[in-house]
């Protein structure tokens, strides 16, 4: 947990402002009831924002896939797609204070990869970003993203709320006082969370940290950053994360033997089988290197990245 709340942007109908084309909100418990604690949300509605009252008419994307107007619905000489773009430069430059962004689906302004688009012959068969989300994302191509209705899927979830995490740390901590020893402490804490996505990443990360100190600092930060954050947004697959758990079991080799091991080692391969979920084996590894394990290994970020009471490793 980080001392103070993580700055996260939210459309404002997910935490139940009643802001939508017909008056209504689409409140999300998971905000609300269980992020909430750790993240600061700023509500933020963009067609209230650019003058459309409560309620309106809907608008909607037509035209072009790559190039779409948002229009009214039933009066198409609505037209508020260079309104909600301005406004989506303004919040764009606010949102480098974020640390995240939760959007609502199927919106032609806020939706991030769920709009429809209405074309001359019918509803075009690929979906895209609603005009404020694509301006917002343009701007802040590294920024953690989701929709609300995707972080019902549980890896969607927990690999969501992680990356907001990561980025915060980044963010605030890293970021203002940065040196080629702070980027090489930052990397080895996320070590092991970077290799359950990929070891070809964890490889080149790495690499790039090597460089630290011969490398121009602002060079290397933007490339480190670039890199992991987009390296991220897939979640880890399990036969990564069984991976990391071997390598994390291998430092209680010398410390934890006979039938307590053995217990590890079952955790570890029941969830590889599936029949546990990821919380199990991490669990026990926390208690045993807890007790034996060496302070390099406790810091590791894959080991509590948030609160574990939200439970979001139960499900995965």
């Amino acid at each position: 947990m980080t001392a103070t709340k993580i700055p996260v942007g939210i459309s404002a109908c997910l935490m139940g402002d009643e802001v939508r084309y017909n008056g209504g909100h689409k409140r999300s418990l998971l905000c609300l009831d269980t992020l909430s604690e750790a993240f600061d949300f700023q509500k933020i509605c963009p067609e209230v924002a650019i003058g459309l009252g409560v309620p309106r008419q809907t608008i909607r994307l037509v035209g072009s896939f790559e190039a779409p107007r948002a229009q009214g619905s039933q009066d198409a000489t609505v037209d508020v797609t260079e309104a909600l773009a301005q406004y989506g430069q303004q919040i764009g430059q606010q949102a480098q204070a974020f640390s995240g962004y939760i959007l609502m689906k199927d919106s032609p302004s806020c939706g991030l990869t769920s709009t429809k688009v209405y074309t001359e012959n019918g509803v075009h068969p690929r979906k895209r970003a609603g005009i404020f989300a694509e301006v917002l994302l343009a701007l802040n191509p590294l920024l953690p993203m989701e929709e609300e209705a995707r972080l019902n899927d549980a890896k969607l979830r927990e690999n969501f709320v992680a990356r907001v995490f990561i980025y915060h740390d980044w963010r605030v901590n890293l970021l203002p006082t940065a040196s080629p020893a702070a980027l090489v402490d930052f990397h080895t804490r996320y070590k092991y969370f970077v290799m359950a996505h990929s070891q070809a990443l964890y490889k080149q990360l790495g690499q790039l940290v090597a460089k630290a100190g011969s490398l121009p600092l602002n060079e290397l930060l933007n490339t480190y950053s670039r890199e992991l954050f987009l390296g991220i947004v897939k979640p880890p697959s399990r036969r990564n994360h069984t991976n990391v758990l071997y390598h994390l079991l291998g430092y209680l080799k010398q410390t934890v033997g006979g039938e307590l091991r053995q217990d590890l080692l079952e955790s570890v391969e029941n969830y590889r089988q599936g029949t546990v979920p990821l919380i199990v084996p991490v669990t026990l590894l926390n208690h045993y290197l807890a007790h034996y394990g060496s302070d390099y290994i406790n810091r590791q970020f894959y080991l509590n990245p948030y609160p574990a009471r939200w439970g979001l490793r139960n499900a995965i």
